[in-house]
């Protein structure tokens, strides 16, 4: 086999692609640098593997595009360059293949209200009101059966006692 040596700085550039590649796959960008996958998935599992030795944060995936991030890694992510300004903010975008913009949205979706929570509230607050009103409807029809039991009750007392009364 004939290994070729690819100098850092192109591994730098094709990790930095493969990290930002959008919707594209590990595939493409392989083809498109003219590497085999194999290559640059190991190139992917070093880097992954350096960091965690370093000490790096290593939370944010690498072989997912950012818009296919969790929740959680997008909060990690944001609390990450919570204190980036200018040239330190774009270096670090560009090292986890995020877009500025992507940041500023995901900030946003974190401090609106979710709109998705709304109608489950509004469900929730209805089911609530049908409940209670079926309690007292319950309750309700609960002592009127009450006082038709008594009613019979009474009623057969006082057959008996004229029962009584007659013989």
């Amino acid at each position: 086999m004939n290994r070729k040596a690819y100098p850092e700085e192109f591994r730098e550039q094709a990790l930095s692609k493969a990290r930002a590649r959008g919707e594209r796959t590990l595939a493409d960008i392989a083809k498109e640098l003219n590497v085999s996958l194999g290559t640059l998935k190991g190139w992917i599992q070093q880097q992954n593997k350096a960091q965690a030795l370093t000490g790096q944060p290593t939370h944010l995936p690498t072989n997912l595009a950012s818009s296919q991030w969790s929740a959680e890694e997008r909060l990690s992510a944001l609390l990450e360059s919570h204190g980036y300004k200018d040239q330190a903010l774009h270096a670090w975008c560009r090292e986890k293949g995020v877009f500025e913009q992507q940041l500023r949205q995901w900030h946003h979706e974190f401090c609106q209200p979710s709109k998705g929570h709304l109608p489950a509230e509004s469900a929730l607050r209805q089911a609530k009101q049908r409940n209670d009103q079926l309690e007292r409807e319950l309750r309700r029809k609960d002592k009127a059966l009450a006082e038709a039991a008594a009613l019979l009750v009474l009623q057969k007392k006082f057959q008996a006692l004229w029962e009584d009364e007659e013989k």
